[in-house]
């Protein structure tokens, strides 16, 4: 076997392994106690390792539409301030908004210089040529864009392409995932808390019914009257009456 081929064929069979432990990374963010963060902070990694860019970083939008960074292949300051930069022009901030991939932007090019002049003077001094932004999205919803940076003017081909919008995809289902486990614990701690409040007003209830010899339903609305004139919640006056933390008395004659 020829030094190229065997060059070759290690070299697949490095791109090979790298995919497969991606890969892994990927199916351990289906379970409920993994850290996005970490895994987007990964990603970015292997992004630079199995596409050949110099640099890649996640950028999400908050509640205030914003665009933000969440995660980056490395730190370098310039780097992270070509990603702060997004939040007001750049690539990124249209792929954003468009739901649309800018791909293979020549940052010294005319596309470049007219639409983000700011963005691209300062992505060429850091010493990037070209740069990649493509958009985290499910079915119409953008979240926000992976963002790609390349210090030689090497165009990313179809395949490449693919594989970076196949992980912009993987970190789209990460967050939406992370989204709903955390959706779905607030509704179960509001449905605890329902019941807990349910648990409380029905022994308030019976405590004031046998106290003053009236029905529960007469009990439950001197209860809601007070609870209403103090501009309390109805499960912590009952809560209060549970505990003899109120004068009943008051209650049944306000």
């Amino acid at each position: 076997m020829s030094r190229e081929l065997a060059r070759e064929v290690s070299g697949d069979t490095s791109r090979e392994r790298l995919l497969a432990e991606a890969f892994v990374e990927m199916a351990d963010s289906l379970t409920e106690d993994f850290d996005v963060t970490e895994f987007l902070q990964s990603l970015a990694v292997r992004c630079v390792e199995l596409l050949g860019v110099s640099a890649a970083g996640i950028l999400l939008a908050d509640p205030q539409d914003e665009l933000r960074l969440v995660a980056a292949s490395g730190e370098h300051a310039w780097v992270l301030d070509l990603f702060s930069l997004q939040q007001e022009q750049g690539p990124g901030l249209d792929c954003y908004r468009s739901g649309a991939a800018h791909t293979n932007i020549a940052l010294g090019g005319l596309e470049a210089t007219l639409a983000w002049p700011q963005f691209a003077t300062r992505a060429l001094a850091a010493g990037y040529e070209m740069t990649q932004v493509l958009p985290l999205h499910r079915g119409d919803q953008t979240l926000g864009t992976l963002n790609l940076f390349q210090a030689k003017p090497k165009v990313l081909g179809p395949d490449e392409i693919a594989l970076a919008q196949a992980f912009s995809d993987v970190a789209t289902i990460a967050i939406l995932q992370r989204r709903s486990l955390e959706q779905s614990e607030t509704e179960r701690g509001q449905l605890q808390e329902a019941l807990t409040s349910r648990i409380a007003i029905e022994q308030a209830k019976g405590v004031l019914a046998e106290r003053w010899k009236c029905t529960v339903d007469e009990a439950f609305e001197a209860l809601r009257r007070h609870a209403r004139a103090n501009r309390l919640r109805l499960a912590e006056c009952a809560r209060q009456v549970v505990a003899g933390e109120l004068d009943t008395e008051g209650i049944r004659h306000a």
